[in-house]
């Protein structure tokens, strides 16, 4: 039975030990998934050099059959030799002293130990078993491989390769198949090649690729998932948030009004990968300008009319630069500039001008009597005007005055109301068109009545200090007859003042309500004993006591 096992060691019918100048070199252990290729590197030696007969040389591998009397030949260099394993197993040209083994798509049934065997004719034959491969084949647990060759950018169309380490040509052929949310829509034929071409989009970053390889004729498969890191530049947003909300909710468009004095936050969104450099300037900004914040957030505690215009978030990419534009606008309820009047053309002529965002509207309350608009008659003429944030109105009034008449200028929009008062007060007539002033109508009378020669120089001297004196003073027994009484804030309004106006307007409050008395500007036009006082007011406004010098 031992003879029978050593036959292939032998040549020429005799055992015999491994003689010097036979020596194989190997690595006497590998090991291949099943399904896959491996390259065993192989070399010898050989008693003379492989080509020096004219007899061709022959190499052949074999694996042990273990108890049995006739080993396996897998490879052989010599078509008149099939081997069992039909082409999987190729041997390396032996004229080189090349004994390597190229094993593709292995397979369980490949396990076991080898040998390397050479013969030449008749007269030379020996096997390397001092020295055998053993060959071990696992489960298919090899992953493919996915490579991107460029970085991956929108709208720039890529390659991307699958392939499977371990896995050689001429092997069982192998299918590959492409899923993921990118490449849903693509050309079926293009989602089974090896090579995929497509077009990413920013949508794409962060979904899932998945490469799948099947092989051919058998029931495994392998497949890899990545990731997709796509570069893009895309939309910027800005976010508000009023007050102390610690919530930022996203503009529908690029204007926002808000009430002078709060607080606002703005925030800058970039939808980009990798991240922007986000900046805030105040206006477009230009190539040297210095940005008014570094940050996504821009804090503004405190929102006046020094604050409005335009604030723009500029975000710098590797892509590019983008920049997004906020209109802002700073809205207030109206400051009141005036009523003051006074008589022209034998009548009564009151202004009054507001300021306010958006821009207030005016009219004029004559008692119960409502004026506003354009228009006029013989008796009162109004005129109002707008500009920018100013509206100015006018009044003339030529008939209808009485001592007890209540007149005032009211201005409003949707954030506040302002008023302020004229007080016709009561006494001597107002004077009309033809009738001589009081005074100078007393001197006259006094003078046509004296008779007397030894009067009429005392009642000359006497008109003529009358006349000298100008505007009577205001004593205990005597008051004004008419004056004005103007209400409004003591705060400033900005530097900029109404068309036409020389003094800037005094701010409201931020609510409807009436505002107190702060100043009262008087106009005095006649006096009359002091036997009537003031009455108490029946309108809603408050006024404050204007007292003469006692």
């Amino acid at each position: 039975m031992v003879p029978l096992l050593l036959l292939p060691l032998l040549w020429g019918g005799s055992l015999q030990q491994q003689p010097p100048g036979y020596e194989l070199r190997v690595q006497e252990l590998v090991t291949v998934q099943e399904g896959l290729c491996v390259h065993v590197p192989c070399s010898f030696s050989f008693l003379g050099s492989p080509w020096s007969s004219s007899t061709k040389l022959h190499s052949y591998w074999y694996r042990l059959r273990g108890n049995t009397n006739r080993d396996v030949l897998v490879a052989s260099s010599s078509p008149d030799k099939p081997t069992e394993t039909k082409g999987r197993f190729l041997l390396a040209e032996p004229r080189t002293n090349n004994c390597s083994l190229q094993i593709r798509d292995a397979r369980w049934s490949d396990r076991g130990r080898y040998y390397f065997r050479v013969e030449r004719g008749n007269s030379v034959g020996f096997s390397y078993q001092k020295k055998m491969l053993d060959l071990q084949v696992t489960a298919l647990t090899e992953k493919p491989h996915i490579r991107v060759r460029e970085l991956l950018e929108s709208g720039r169309p890529t390659q991307l390769a699958c392939s499977l380490p371990g896995a050689c040509e001429g092997g069982r052929p192998l299918t590959f198949s492409w899923a993921g949310a990118a490449v849903d829509s693509l050309d079926p034929q293009n989602l089974s090649s090896s090579v995929l071409t497509f077009t990413p989009r920013p949508r794409d970053h962060g979904t899932n690729l998945t490469c799948q390889v099947k092989r051919e004729g058998s029931l495994w498969t392998t497949q890899r998932t990545i990731q997709l890191n796509v570069s893009y530049a895309g939309n910027l947003t800005i976010g508000v948030s009023f007050r102390n909300d610690t919530v930022f909710e996203n503009l529908q468009n690029t204007s926002l009004t808000i009430l002078e004095g709060e607080a606002l936050r703005l925030r800058c969104e970039a939808d980009s990968n990798p991240s922007a450099e986000l900046s805030w300037f105040w206006g477009p900004p230009g190539l040297n300008t210095t940005p008014i914040s570094s940050t996504a957030i821009l804090e503004l505690p405190r929102v006046g009319p020094a604050q409005e215009g335009e604030f723009t978030c500029q975000a710098r990419h590797p892509l590019g630069s983008h920049s997004v534009s906020l209109s802002l606008s700073v809205a207030y309820p109206p400051q009141l500039l005036g009523p003051s009047c006074s008589w022209e053309d034998q009548g009564l002529h009151c202004s009054c001008s507001s300021r306010a965002q958006p821009a207030p509207s005016l009219r004029w309350r004559l008692g119960a009597e409502l004026l506003e608009g354009n228009h006029g008659n013989e008796s009162q003429v109004v005129s109002s005007s707008s500009e920018g944030p100013w509206t100015n109105s006018s009044l003339s009034l030529r008939e209808g005055l009485s001592p007890d008449l209540r007149l005032s200028c009211e201005a409003w929009n949707v954030h506040g109301t302002h008023s302020a008062s004229v007080l016709l007060l009561p006494g001597k007539a107002v004077p009309q068109a033809g009738v001589v002033p009081a005074a100078l109508g007393g001197a006259g009378a006094m003078a046509l009545l004296s008779l007397c020669l030894c009067l009429i120089f005392i009642c000359i001297v006497k008109a003529r200090r009358r006349q000298a004196a100008g505007r009577p003073k205001v004593t205990n027994d005597e008051e004004p007859v008419m004056g004005t009484v103007t209400r409004g804030s003591q705060k400033n309004l900005q530097p900029d003042g109404p068309p036409n106006q020389a003094s800037p307007a005094e701010k409201g409050p931020l609510s409807g309500e009436q505002q107190e008395l702060y100043y009262a500007n008087l106009t005095f036009e006649g006096m009359k004993p002091r036997e009537l006082r003031f009455q108490e007011a029946t309108s809603t406004h408050e006024y404050s006591e204007v007292k003469h010098a006692g």
